[in-house]
């Protein structure tokens, strides 16, 4: 008589405790990570903000002037050819880029000038991740000027 040799491997059962136990953990990393990623796009978006400020008064020092809400960050990139004409533009003070960055969140950064916050000078933020003024949370605007 033949010998019947025992198969290695395993069994349904097994597997569908593996695939749990792997679930409950991607459960466990996806909680704990979640909250992290937003933080980070809150700080990404702060950082740029701070670098556009940084622009924007490079583009003040050289012109006089912040470039107008119409102009927008766009002044950065390319020299404006609607009034006011800034007197000794110097840029591109933006480099490598043919637009002005979006927010991590995917939206525009919104630029006012003369702002509301600082009428001499300008606002720069961006809504959040809602894409909306205001919010709380997630969804709360990033500014600069609550730092």
């Amino acid at each position: 008589m033949r010998e019947l040799k025992k198969r290695g491997g395993f069994t349904l059962i097994e597997l569908i405790i593996v695939m749990v136990i792997i679930g409950i953990l991607a459960g466990v990393v996806v909680m704990n990570v979640g909250p992290r990623v937003e933080h980070a796009k809150r700080t990404r978006a702060l950082a740029e903000l701070k670098e556009m400020d940084t622009m924007l008064e490079a583009y003040h020092a050289d012109s006089g002037l912040y470039p107008t809400t119409q102009q927008g960050l766009q002044a950065l990139i390319t020299q404006p050819t609607t009034p006011p004409l800034p007197r000794n533009w110097q840029g591109p003070y933006m480099k490598n880029r043919r637009r002005p960055p979006l927010d991590p969140w995917g939206n525009e950064y919104v630029y006012i000038s003369p702002g509301n916050e600082n009428p001499t000078s300008f606002d720069l933020y961006s809504y959040g991740a809602d894409g909306r003024a205001g919010g709380t949370g997630n969804d709360a605007d990033v500014v600069l000027w609550e730092e």
